[in-house]
């Protein structure tokens, strides 16, 4: 299977600017064959919790899986859901036909303002298939918690797509403001971490810069970076392959050898 990360920035206050932009790389990513495609954390609205918390989720969604029909492409697009007066980052996974084969809402909420707005989900991912591979979704934040990748890995998932949206950070305890620190080290050092010790594959779609660290990346089962974006809009591709899983779990056995009694 063949899998696109889209890094571009959603402009917050132009749905429809967005929704077109991210219909094109739906039809640019399976011009260039791919199966999925991966995009940021609530790109269709723009990432600004403050100002997007209220919106129609469902009327969005609604549109991601005519784009994912239309481009005969499976998507995995990041919304606000609502349930009664409670809101949720959510992400979905429709397939190639627009339906919508899964939803997640976010587990791990980051910094005050999405707190302010959003509450966050307290259920585990779904396991889906599809076309061969066992998939899971997760959103940003998700991803920094080893238990969250292993839970998903110990209940069968050998792909994690993530959107994401990741700030550049200011000043932190008095260090320099403009700098990303330890930032960056989520998409170079983390990603690749959490996709070794757990024998799984993880794409993982960012927002560019300047606003966002960019640095989109998808990495292989053994800890390995297939493709990495720099720090402007972008689109990677990577193969990903069950049989490669398998492979890399008999080789570091962290899953077999894991110990529910500590």
């Amino acid at each position: 299977m063949k899998i696109a990360a889209w890094q571009a920035v959603g402009v917050a206050g132009d749905l429809p600017g967005n929704l077109q932009r991210l219909a094109a790389a739906a039809s640019s990513a399976r011009a260039e064959g791919a199966d999925i495609l991966v995009t940021p954390e609530l790109f269709s609205t723009g990432y600004a919790p403050a100002q997007v918390f209220d919106t129609d989720g469902e009327a969005i969604r609604a549109e991601l899986a005519d784009i994912a029909r239309n481009a005969n492409l499976a998507l995995v697009a990041s919304t606000v859901d609502r349930d009664s007066d409670r809101r949720f980052i959510s992400a979905s996974f429709f397939d190639a036909e627009g339906t919508e084969r899964t939803r997640y809402r976010k587990s791990y909420l980051f910094g005050e303002e999405e707190r302010s707005v959003f509450v966050p989900g307290s259920a585990a991912p779904e396991v889906v298939d599809y076309a061969g591979l066992r998939i899971a979704l997760g959103i940003c934040y998700d991803v920094e918690f080893p238990e969250f990748v292993r839970g998903a890995a110990r209940r069968g998932a050998e792909a994690l797509l993530i959107p994401t949206a990741v700030p550049t950070t200011g000043d932190v305890d008095g260090l320099p403001a403009n700098r990303t620190y330890n930032a960056d080290r989520i998409s170079t050092l983390m990603v690749p971490c959490r996709a070794m010790e757990n024998g799984i594959f993880i794409a993982y779609a960012n927002h560019a810069g300047p606003d966002f660290t960019g640095l989109s990346c998808i990495s292989g089962p053994h800890g390995n970076v297939l493709a990495q974006a720099e720090r402007g809009e972008s689109m990677l591709f990577a193969h990903f392959d069950s049989a490669e899983v398998q492979r890399a779990r008999r080789i570091n056995t962290y899953l077999r050898d894991f110990r529910d009694d500590l």
